[in-house]
Parts: structure tokens; sequence; C-alpha cells
């Protein structure tokens, strides 16, 4: 009697351990395809951001039709995506950066709006800081 609760007792352990190992196995799983699925929605939404800023400084959106259209539409998918994914702060500094776009004029060499341009660059810089932290953390 003594050797079957021995083996007992031993099996109830290794079916614990395997029951926690399947959970912390699944959860850092989770959390790695959290981490890149937010890896995937930043690149999208600062690709898009980057290329309409670049495309804004001498033309409008409704300017050129597609071309500038297809860069909005991308930055707005990559947007929605943040909001599913990233905390309040980053979604925050996402709908700033957009905003700061789409309210970017054409630069034509005039000095209020070389400085406009800075300081969109900057917020971009400072989403991307804001997002790469959020990343390391999950």
């Amino acid at each position: 009697m003594g050797n079957i609760q021995s083996v007992a007792i031993g099996a109830g352990f290794g079916l614990i351990g395997a029951v926690f190992g399947s959970w912390f196995t699944a959860r850092r799983q989770d959390r790695m395809w959290l981490r890149e699925q937010k890896l995937k929605a930043g690149v999208g939404f600062n690709t898009a951001v980057s290329q309409l800023i670049d495309f804004l400084r001498d033309a409008r959106v409704s300017d050129d039709g597609a071309g500038g259209n297809e860069l909005a539409g991308r930055m707005q998918e990559g947007r929605s995506a943040l909001y599913l994914l990233c905390a309040d702060d980053t979604v925050e500094l996402a709908d700033a950066l957009a905003r700061r776009v789409w309210s970017s004029r054409p630069s034509e060499g005039r000095d209020d709006r070389k400085a406009e341009y800075q300081e969109t660059l900057g917020l971009l810089r400072r989403f991307t800081h804001q997002l790469r932290q959020e990343i390391a953390r999950t």
C-alpha cells in the first residue's frame, strides 16, 4: 500500500507540473503573439505616417488621388490595429500624430511650415519611442 501511495503522489505532482508547464507555455506564446502584432501594427503605422509626411511636404492628399489617399488609408489601418492592441498612452500619441499629419500643409520653403514639419517628426519619434517601450514590456 505504501508503494501505491508514493506512486500516486509522484504521479499527482507530475500532473500538476504538466498543467502548470502547459499554462506557462500558452501564456508565453500569447505574449509573443501580442508583441508580434503590436510590432506589425507599429511598423505599418510608422511607415505610412513617414511616407505621408513626406508626401504632404509637397502636396495635399486630395491633390494626388490614389497615392496620397492610399497612404492615408494605410495610416488609418495601422492606427485601428494600434487601438485594438496597445495601451492608452500609445493610442493617444498615435491619435495626436495622425491629427498632426492631417493638418500638415505643403512647406513650400516657408520657415514656419518647416518648423511644423520638424515638430511632426518629433512627435513621430516620441510615438516610436513609446511603442518600443510598450513592446518591450509585453
